[in-house]
């Protein structure tokens, strides 16, 4: 896009640069502006941001930690009675049903709390996104609103994003469900009794391999989908359609959304592993004094061990809601930076930003 008349080279005068009112420039966007642009976009606008991720990821924790109590509540005595079995009484099936169920419900429980914590978050970033380009204010309080208004179609979105690569992370379980069953054969064919299991392994071993060939089946899935929760909140879209809309966008530029999407989600993984790290060690020194002597009780144990869960959960919370906005932040300016690209967007940007 040419934003100036008139001839520029040698003897003429330097091309004026694109507008620039928001955090990003209003023409094509390489990786270090885009990187630019969104640690802006974080710097200017952190209260909402993280206000929405606090609350949500908060909220799950909460949701979790209160599933966890009732399941407590209802397997408890069973816990206790599998800790006291009579010595030389192996458990059966029966004894741990109850709390495999329990563990089951809990499990589902916690996975519906950190997708609609999760949607929250993928929600509000492009929200954020929408006026951090055109340089506008907004609060905590006009995100949550649109965040939670677009609920739904982000979810929704997603959820179908991750069922199209469903099939390779089955795989990779049912492959290792018979590598796990190969390992007990092969236990119990040590001990004088069964097969060696050396049939559950090559099954395994082969399901295995054809869940790693679809890798990169799942990876061109994700890029073509990457886009979905940005334009279902910017531009009001069901899911369905997020996601034929995403995969326009992406097409023709897949690498350079992939090397993007890929770059900052590693540099989001790296200083979160660092942050937890620094934190769980800080979180452990006490636990170097405490002296549980020969034969501590389980009391003893669990009251040792609680004030370090407690710190590794609230460090968890804190560390997740700090970097949770950021790849949804990436992934709204290059929503934005495709647009500019396929639909000369940038013209009605730099006038939108210039309208009081």
């Amino acid at each position: 896009m040419t934003y100036a008349s008139g001839p520029y080279g040698y003897g003429y005068p330097s091309p004026p640069p694109p507008p620039k009112p928001g955090v990003i420039p209003l023409a094509p966007l390489n990786f270090s502006e885009i990187l630019t642009g969104a640690f802006t976009t974080y710097g200017r606008y952190w209260k909402p941001l993280l206000g929405v991720a606090v609350a949500a990821y908060a909220a799950a924790t909460v949701v979790i930690g209160l599933a966890c109590l009732a399941a407590w509540a209802v397997v408890g005595d069973d816990i206790h009675r599998l800790i006291e079995l009579p010595s030389g009484r192996s458990p059966d099936f029966a004894d741990f049903q109850p709390l495999i169920v329990a563990f089951v419900c809990v499990w589902l429980v916690a996975m519906a709390a950190y997708v609609v914590s999760s949607g929250l978050v993928y929600a509000a970033a492009p929200a954020v996104v929408q006026e951090a380009v055109l340089g506008r204010p907004i609060g905590f309080g006009a995100v949550w609103r649109r965040a939670w208004s677009r609920l739904g179609a982000v979810v929704g979105s997603v959820f179908l994003s991750m069922l199209a690569m469903l099939l390779p992370m089955l795989l990779f379980v049912v492959g290792f469900a018979f590598l796990m069953a190969a390992l007990v054969g092969g236990l119990a064919a040590s001990e004088g009794s069964g097969d060696d299991g050396s049939g559950f392994a090559v099954v395994g071993l082969l399901i295995f391999l054809a869940s790693l060939g679809l890798v990169p089946l799942a990876l061109w899935i994700w890029i073509k989908f990457s886009l979905a929760p940005t334009v279902a909140v910017i531009e009001q879209q069901g899911p369905m359609a997020s996601l034929r809309r995403s995969s326009a966008l992406v097409k023709g530029s897949w690498w350079r959304i992939f090397g993007c999407t890929f770059g900052t989600t590693m540099i989001v993984g790296m200083i979160s592993a660092v942050i937890q790290q620094v934190i769980s060690q800080i979180g452990a020194l006490p636990m170097a004094a405490v002296d549980f002597g020969e034969n501590p009780t389980p009391g003893e144990l669990i009251a040792a061990f609680g004030g370090l869960m407690v710190v590794l959960v609230i460090a968890q919370l804190l560390v997740q809601a700090v970097a949770a906005p950021f790849p949804p932040v990436v992934s709204g300016l290059l929503y934005v930076d495709q647009r500019i690209r396929k639909e000369n967007l940038a013209p009605v940007l730099a006038q939108t930003a210039a309208t009081p």
